[in-house]
């Protein structure tokens, strides 16, 4: 009887969240700006703090002035992107052109170079190149700028962010209210905690983008590859969409660099210039900048990211990690989840020892000691 009851509430809880899944799945459209708008509010908060507590300011005019800064300096952001990466994708005929010619004369070098029959080249099947290159081409291009359209679709996001730090502490008192049997110090203390996560991140974050940003430009301009300061941001703000955004911003200068040079090895630069940066960036720019207070493990991170695209596409890869880190704050102050909260941290130099290691090491103590 014990056991039919013990697998009757794992079935109810695998279908729950299953139905969970599925309706965050179909509330994309609602969840997705709302979620963001918390994000960005978090963002922007320090501003309207220091409106209200140092320039005396109400609440009302505050929120409005943090908020309309904010949507000026993303409209100009977005429409300097926009108006760049037009330019780079109605030249996108030109660079494929040239490609095109690079990949026949290399392969006629080859096959000249290993003795092959034009009968029997590659050139002769019918492969179209060209069109696969553009397919490829404006595949990249399109999420590229997909990103983008996140923001630049909705208006809904500045509208949920007023409320959202207009209403702070009616939301809050109605936490206390959802709680009521928790003390509301630790309700203040979880909240506080998720605020300085988040803040900790995104201010890194921003950090992090401009640094890479500028080693970036320097490495691509040092190549001679065409806008190489646009490139080189660019593939910083990409940053945002972790693992994946870095890849991306890195072909697009490195296409160009073989389509416009005279050398394959431009093109390989980039990539070099670009792998060598984000090596710096992963062990030294990000640890020092974000720092350790964002303790998510490189493993759950890859999963969170594979996940909330699968659920929300490019939008769920930006929200994901700021996502789990939030999570992991809930599971570590919940006594019946902190095990979930301890797999999504990172392991504790304990965890990572070799065993031989150790071994080692007591005999050598032993040894010592006899």
């Amino acid at each position: 009887m014990g056991e039919k009851s013990h697998l009757k509430g794992k079935t109810e809880v695998i279908i729950f969240l299953v139905a969970l899944v599925f309706v965050f799945y179909i509330l994309k459209t609602l969840l997705v700006p709302l979620i963001l708008a918390v994000i960005l509010s978090v963002l922007i908060f320090p501003v309207q703090k220091f409106l209200e507590k140092k320039w005396k300011c109400n609440r009302l005019f505050a929120t409005g002035f943090s908020i309309s800064i904010t949507f000026i300096v993303s409209v100009l952001l977005l429409f300097t992107l926009g108006t760049q990466l037009s330019i780079f994708i109605e030249n996108s005929d030109i660079y494929i052109l040239k490609i095109t010619e690079l990949y026949n004369d290399t392969i006629i070098i080859v096959e000249d170079v290993l003795k092959i029959k034009k009968s029997q080249s590659i050139l002769n099947e019918d492969v179209n190149f060209g069109s696969l290159i553009k397919d490829n081409f404006d595949k990249v291009s399109a999420f590229a700028i997909g990103w983008g359209s996140v923001l630049s679709n909705t208006l809904l996001i500045p509208i949920y962010m007023f409320f959202f730090l207009y209403y702070r502490r009616f939301f809050r008192s109605f936490a206390y209210r959802i709680f009521k049997n928790r003390p509301k110090s630790t309700i203040n203390k979880i909240i506080q905690k998720i605020y300085e996560i988040q803040r900790s991140y995104l201010l890194g974050l921003v950090k992090v983008m401009i640094i890479v940003g500028t080693l970036n430009s320097i490495g691509l301009l040092l190549l001679g590859v065409e806008n190489a300061i646009f490139f080189g941001y660019f593939a910083g703000i990409l940053l945002v969409i972790p693992y994946v955004g870095i890849i991306v911003g890195s072909l697009l200068p490195a296409l160009v660099a073989l389509a416009t040079k005279d050398s394959y090895l431009y093109a390989i630069g980039v990539i070099a210039v670009f792998g060598f940066i984000q090596f710096i960036e992963g062990y030294f720019i990000t640890p020092k900048v974000i720092g350790s207070d964002v303790s998510v493990n490189s493993f759950i991170a890859i999963i969170a990211l594979l996940s909330f695209a699968m659920l929300w596409g490019i939008p769920g890869m930006i929200i994901a990690l700021p996502m789990t880190a939030t999570l992991k704050i809930l599971f570590d102050n919940s006594s019946s989840h902190k095990a979930l909260g301890f797999i999504i941290g990172e392991p504790e130099d304990k965890f990572l020892r070799s065993k031989a290691r150790a071994r080692l090491k007591n005999w050598g103590n032993q040894k010592s000691n006899s």
